[in-house]
């Protein structure tokens, strides 16, 4: 966590130390009415719910010592109260109460996931997609690198001038990349260099193989068609480029970001938050935060300075092999308010089933 988080939650901490019961239940339900309508909420609205006990009179000044404080804001003069950013924190962390997923969800998500093989990107971009469904969110998995002994690696044809490089590991993962080949490549080009790769790689990781067929090409190109090496080049090149850093962020769902939003002003913030993830490498630095510890993440607004995150929450969840070491992140980005009881939940649970379906 960087420092400006560490102070938000630091002094959300220290506020909600400070605060009595009627205060606290009294921002419970200003802030709940606002998750739930996006309206502010008065003290005689609040008075007439009955869930709280006192006057009219006593809540305003409740309110107004929570606004002194920086939890809540008024919007208009003599409107409602909303939470503030700060509020917002102090809720998630010191308020929320996070239920158990349904069996149904528990199931559902279960299902869908191992349904779709071992293949991990077919995993991955299932996990970001039903994400995106069940939060009515953007849904985020960010791939992991792939650092385990390789078993087998092959080129296969799959439309005149491409071709997919497929990767298998000791572990039984695949993974798979397009590369561009000459229009008319006979197989036997192919062959001789998923051959040539073959002999090379069992037992090592994709950073050795790298490595050591980088240096072996330059002789070994006397012995090798010079399409095959050209293509065992451009293979290389491509595990190894700056597109595999694109494309280790798969985001589904981006249409939920436009759900609701009706002032111009919020319009912007989603075009923002929109350039943001076709960028992809804040957002990547974003989520690799996530994996300096166990456990949902949540970023509210512009708490990390990365990118444009104001008005949005990034909730996020890091997922381990079967050796439980952290082996990528996955979760969704929304606007502020949104239901974070549910999501919680559903990012962590989600996250424990990617990682066994993977494992």
């Amino acid at each position: 966590m960087r420092k400006n988080e560490n102070a938000v939650t630091d002094k959300a901490s220290s506020l909600l130390n400070d605060m009595d019961q009627r205060a606290r239940d009294i921002f419970r339900e200003i802030v709940e009415n606002y998750l739930s309508t996006g309206d502010p909420m008065g003290s005689r609205t609040l008075s007439q719910l009955g869930h709280i006990n006192v006057s009219p009179a006593t809540i305003r000044n409740v309110m107004a010592d929570l606004e002194h404080m920086g939890l809540l804001t008024a919007p208009h003069t003599s409107a409602g109260r909303l939470p503030t950013q700060m509020g917002l924190r102090l809720f998630v962390d010191g308020l929320l109460e996070v239920g158990d997923l349904t069996e149904d969800d528990q199931q559902n998500i279960a299902a869908r996931l191992a349904g779709t093989g071992q293949n991990m990107e077919d995993v991955l971009t299932q996990a970001s997609t039903m994400l995106s469904g069940l939060s009515h969110c953007a849904g985020l998995v960010m791939s992991p690198k792939t650092d385990a002994p390789l078993k087998h690696i092959e080129f296969v044809v799959t439309s005149p001038g491409q071709a997919l490089v497929v990767i298998v590991t000791e572990d039984g993962m695949v993974e798979n990349r397009v590369v561009t080949i000459p229009i008319g490549m006979p197989p036997s080009a192919l062959t001789e260099a998923s051959n040539f790769l073959n002999t090379r790689l069992r037992g090592k990781t994709l950073e050795q193989v790298q490595d050591e067929v980088a240096r072996e090409l330059e002789t070994a190109k006397q012995e090798l068609d010079d399409v095959s090496a050209k293509l065992i080049e451009t293979g290389l090149a491509t595990w190894s480029g700056e597109d595999v850093i694109e494309k280790s962020l798969i985001v589904r769902g981006r249409s939920h970001l436009l759900d609701n939003v009706e002032a111009a002003a919020d319009l912007e913030r989603v075009r923002l938050l929109f350039d943001d993830l076709e960028n992809k490498k804040d957002v990547i630095q974003l989520m690799e935060l996530a994996k300096k510890g166990e456990g949902v993440r949540v970023f509210i607004g512009s708490e990390n300075n990365l990118f444009s995150l104001t008005g949005s929450s990034l909730i996020v969840s890091p997922y381990m092999d079967s050796q439980q070491k952290i082996i990528g992140v996955l979760g969704v980005i929304g606007p502020t308010r949104l239901n974070y009881a549910r999501v919680v939940p559903l990012v962590d649970y989600t996250a424990k089933i990617v990682g066994k379906v993977l494992s």
